[in-house]
């Protein structure tokens, strides 16, 4: 199951104490100050990456904390700063902070400072003045505060394929792509968004199927409709098998108005999918009817390049 939104705690690590120490030898009794200084504590980032599941990891596991820094030492030695914790999430993720506040991380490969790690507090060798020689001053560490963050994941994908359920649109997505999404004659196969990168570099996204009703919190639909709100273009998939393929058309088109205007002005293309169970003659007229730009069929290469060229030439 894909994890999309999440809340986490996350939090810097302490800075380290200082020392107050004074030296003491056979030679010199009287040393003087020599508390080092606490090392930082280690920050939190935040990095993308390509896979999208990456949220799961926050499935049980909700407070995330950097290493603290060590207290400073005798003879003016600063302590050990405390590692950065480096947490991975998918490209296209949202951090919001309980603040308002938020992050967007849509390019593969960023680290962003989410969570900085405190100072470490001054040791007395640090308050040695000529009228102070022995201080025992030290400082403590910075303690750094939690931070809530609430973390949603939009997919980055310039064309998403969206449709009623079992459309064909997972195996549209395997002969466009390499990305061999699994396939079955279910009503509801997508249980979660599977991505495909074409030759072109173009990442296609297939969003599991709408249902009248989705944008008020029905079926599955509601809680992908936000993957295709970054998406340039929308592939509209019609199964030529349906028994009434125009209002198939119309109760997807309603959805994508319902949840968001700025969705349903995107540009689209209408695809009439699984076009080798209609007799040939049949074809055209289903077009006109939903005024779809290609038909295709899996089993036909020709129109998956027809397909293909569409979008390339949707998206120059």
């Amino acid at each position: 199951m894909l994890i999309d939104e999440v809340r986490i705690t996350i939090k810097g690590g302490d800075g380290g104490n200082g020392s107050a120490h004074f030296y003491s030898d056979a030679f010199r009794p009287k040393g003087g100050p020599d508390g080092g200084i606490g090392g930082d504590g280690g920050s939190v980032f935040f990095e993308a990456v390509s896979d999208i599941s990456k949220l799961n990891q926050f499935r049980h596991a909700k407070v995330y904390a950097a290493q603290n820094g060590e207290q400073g030492g005798h003879n003016n030695c600063t302590g050990h700063n405390g590692e950065d914790l480096i947490i991975q999430v998918p490209v296209g993720t949202l951090a919001t902070y309980d603040n308002g506040t938020s992050v967007e991380l849509t390019e593969l490969g960023k680290k962003v400072l989410m969570a900085k790690g405190g100072s470490g507090g001054r040791g007395n060798f640090c308050f040695k003045s000529s009228t102070n020689q022995t201080p025992l001053e030290k400082e403590l560490g910075y303690k750094c505060q939690t931070k809530k963050l609430f973390l949603q994941l939009k997919l980055i994908a310039q064309v998403g394929l969206i449709g009623l359920p079992n459309t064909g649109k997972t195996s549209l997505l395997n002969e466009l792509t390499p990305a061999d999404a699994k396939v079955a004659n279910y009503s509801f196969t997508t249980l979660e968004p599977n991505l495909g990168v074409m030759k072109n570099g173009l990442i296609i996204a297939d969003i599991p199927g709408l249902i009248e009703g989705a944008a008020d919190g029905k079926g599955l639909g509601i809680k992908f409709l936000k993957h295709i709100e970054r998406t340039s273009l929308l592939v509209h998939c019609i199964g030529a098998d349906s028994s009434d393929p125009l209002k198939d058309y119309q109760t997807v088109r309603q959805e994508l108005n319902n949840y968001s205007s700025n969705l349903a002005n995107k540009p689209e293309i209408i695809v009439l999918t699984k076009s080798d169970t209609l007799d040939s003659k049949e074809i055209p007229k289903i077009q006109k009817l939903i005024k779809a730009q290609v038909s295709t069929s899996i089993i036909d290469p020709e129109s998956i390049k027809k397909l293909n060229d569409l979008i390339t030439k949707n998206l120059k």
